[in-house]
């Protein structure tokens, strides 16, 4: 009875079906006997099985769980297909990206009598329409305009994906949705075509060429391989853009290597072996470096919190030849060597914060090279660093440093500073200034080895003195700067606490008395002290020399004459203390041949007194330091006059009794301890006029006013040779003295 009851209503169910097909009705009626089709107090009638042809019974329960389960297996399959053909790796994209138009028109169902409207454009944009106007719609809006990424066409679209801002009327319904493209890996809508190209390429070369935004490794043949100081390297394309890559190598920054590379050889020469830690490895060439020259005198970690780069500082030691060992907890599995070959060098290779890495060990040569500045891991640096071990830092925030964003350098290095004409001095003695105050808060002192300002970096290596006697002194040699505005004129404010009643007398210059207002401003806290240690730099020399680093002799031979504050033509004078020298390309260096055996000694206590009294040593020998700052001879030129040229100009400061040096911060710079005044006085007195016939070639003679009446001694001796000029213009010898050559090696020339 049940069965013929089902039937019944299965009847009825199909009559009113056909019913509302003939009344062209949307929706279907519920009518007696139920809303879901053939159900009879929870049990349906199933199809006949074709086994027997008969009717089966069964639970609706049953089949509710038979179908979901079909639907649960469904998308698994699919899933299943996509992912074994690996070209069809876009899962889920959008329906504007297709392999082909053919493909785009599939989705608009043309029929020749039918109008179909566009699947890309919403209603209010275009209207449905027959299929020969909707192919060249589709052709012609979004086909031709597409961006094209492995064989996918990412068109554009009109839909609701990303809508705009409503009009100014303030009517919503009347909002228009922008144009924009659907990204194939990351799903993001970007507007502009430009914009989408650019957005792809940023993907490539970060290597993310899988969909969902998944960080893959870029493939092999995207790599390139760059050679530096016997070192091979793998990088990706976009290796010059720090901010977009994982790879960074700057080329341009080889100098500032081989200047490190020489500091750690002169290190590694006083005791063995040395740790030494790479804080920022990105690809490793600078750790590398160390590592494939030095060799069993250096321990090699390099670190990097970036996965990536991690990755690739482990394939780039394969590609060397190095071993690499991970970490302690894998020692046993993490060494490998490339090739095959033995090798008995071994670089550590980290993955973590460069603060980290610093408080968890100590370390003899520590490098700190981040994206920018380098003060917030300066506490942590100083922290475990080993006595008399080395801190150098690179610092590229070369616009705060160089006094064009003024508030950053405040924020930073908590440092006021205006842009000079000794700005790059300025930017080291700020970097100085700032390392100083980080070594005193773990009772540290510093000794400047090395400061280099260039056009792309500033450069510091200072070596550590542990105790709170150092700290003290070091820290005393951070001071405030007194500089006038009108003339540059500069002097370092004095020591002492008590308030003084006329700073502006500690200027050498009269600008304040002749000038209205406030003529001076208050730089600094800056460093004070040196910024190069003489013995050190020509031992970087010898370094430089021994390896071949052509690049970094000719500055360290401008180093070595700025720190002495000399000459080039005096460049291999002779010092009383020296006893053991060598000569490499014209440059006497002292060899550590007599102290060799003294840095051998393995014992903690005795081999650190043996380095302090060294160091103490090599102090008292250079105790004259260079003096601060340096002019620019084109920034204080006259006008209407022609300058002498700069080398006879050093001759003629020389001469007049002042210390005169070239500088590597300015071309065109001359660091002298004569007052600016002075200078002035110099540089008019051998400068002619730029009219011809006026007055013949020779010295200019001064206004009376010009003449300082407390340089007596200088001025005495600028007659005597003005003097001696007159008598060589006579007999025709004074143009065979300028006419000496220098030594072509050196770098002034």
């Amino acid at each position: 009875a049940a069965l013929e009851a089902a039937e019944a209503a299965l009847g009825r169910r199909q009559e009113q079906q056909e019913d509302e097909e003939e009344e062209n009705h949307d929706h279907d009626h519920d009518h007696e006997g139920g809303g879901e089709p053939a159900s009879l107090n929870g049990l349906v009638v199933a199809e006949k099985v074709k086994s027997n042809n008969i009717g089966v019974k069964i639970p609706e329960s049953e089949l509710e769980a038979e179908e979901k389960g079909a639907e649960e297996e469904r998308p698994r399959e699919s899933d299943s297909n996509i992912l074994d053909v690996s070209s069809d790796y876009p899962r889920d994209k959008h329906i504007s990206i297709q392999r082909h138009l053919a493909d785009l028109e599939k989705l608009a169902d043309l029929r020749e009598d039918e109008r179909k409207p566009c699947p890309l454009c919403p209603e209010e944009k275009f209207k449905a329409c027959y299929s020969h106007k909707l192919h060249r719609h589709l052709q012609n809006l979004h086909w031709k305009v597409s961006v094209e990424f492995e064989g996918y066409r990412m068109c554009i679209c009109h839909l609701s994906c990303r809508p705009v801002k409503p009009n100014l009327v303030g009517d919503q319904t009347l909002s228009k949705m922008g144009a924009h493209y659907h990204c194939i890996i990351c799903s993001a809508t970007i507007v502009r075509r430009t914009d989408m190209i650019g957005h792809i390429n940023r993907h490539v070369n970060k290597g993310e060429t899988e969909s969902r935004f998944i960080t893959v490794r870029a493939p092999k043949s995207s790599y390139e391989v760059v050679k530096e100081s016997s070192t091979d390297v793998q990088v990706l394309p976009n290796h010059s853009t720090p901010q977009k890559t994982d790879s960074y190598f700057n080329p341009k920054m080889k100098l500032n290597r081989q200047l490190i590379f020489c500091a750690l050889a002169v290190l590694a020469g006083e005791r063995k072996p040395i740790e030494c830690l790479d804080a920022f490895g990105a690809t490793g060439i600078m750790g590398l470096q160390w590592a494939k020259h030095l060799r069993s005198s250096v321990k090699v970690t390099i670190n990097d919190c970036n996965e990536n780069s991690v990755t690739m500082i482990k394939e780039n030691c394969h590609l060397n030849k190095m071993k690499v060992k991970l970490n302690i907890k894998e020692e046993d599995n993490g060494e490998t060597v490339g090739n095959g070959e033995e090798n008995s060098d071994t670089i550590e290779v980290t993955k973590m914060d460069a603060n980290v890495v610093m408080h968890l060990r100590s370390f003899d040569f520590i490098h700190l090279d981040p994206f920018g500045t380098s003060v917030n891991y300066l506490d942590s640096a100083f922290r475990n660093v080993r006595n008399l071990g080395i801190v150098s830092l690179t610092s590229t925030d070369i616009s705060s440093l160089y006094a064009k964003a003024q508030h950053v350098a405040l924020r930073h290095y908590g440092c006021n500073i205006v842009r000079t004409e000794y700005y790059k001095e300025l930017a080291a003695r700020t970097v100085i200034a700032a390392v100083t105050r980080a070594a005193a808060r773990c009772n540290k002192g510093i000794e400047v080895l090395l400061a280099v300002a260039l056009e792309h970096f500033v450069l510091v290596v200072v070596r550590v003195l542990r105790g709170p006697t150092p700290a003290d002194d070091s820290a005393k040699k951070v001071r405030y700067l007194i500089h006038c505005q009108w003339c540059e004129e500069r002097v370092f404010q004095k020591e002492g606490n008590m308030v003084e009643e006329n700073p502006y007398q500690q200027l050498p210059c009269d600008c304040h008395g002749s000038m209205p207002g406030k003529t001076a401003v208050l730089l600094g806290p800056l460093w004070s002290g040196a910024l190069f240690n003489t013995g050190f730099l020509r031992r970087m020399l010898l370094e430089a020399v021994q390896y071949g680093l052509d690049e970094a002799q000719p500055l360290l031979k401008t180093l070595v004459c700025e720190a002495e504050c000399t000459t080039l033509k005096h460049f291999s004078t002779h010092s009383p203390g020296d006893e053991n020298k060598q000569e490499e390309c014209g440059v006497y260096i002292r060899t550590p041949n007599t102290s060799a055996e003294s840095y051998l000694v393995h014992g903690k206590r005795k081999s650190e007194e043996v380095l302090r009294g060294v160091a103490k040593r090599q102090r008292a020998e250079h105790s004259a330091e260079h003096p601060p700052f340096y002019y620019n001879i084109h920034r204080h030129s006259i006008k209407g006059m022609n300058m002498p040229k700069l080398n006879k100009f050093l001759n003629y400061l020389s001469e007049a009794g002042y210390r005169v040096s070239r500088t590597h911060f300015d071309p065109m710079g001359v660091r002298t301890n004569a007052p600016l005044v002075q200078f002035k006085t110099v540089l008019m007195k051998y400068s002619t006029p730029t009219y011809v016939g006026a007055q013949a070639e020779g010295p200019v003679h001064l206004p009376g006013e010009i003449q300082v009446g407390g340089e007596v001694p200088a001025a005495a001796m600028i007659k005597v040779e003005e003097a001696e000029l007159a008598e060589d213009d006579k007999s025709g010898v004074a143009a065979a003295v300028f006419t000496q050559s220098y030594p072509t090696h050196c770098a002034a020339d």
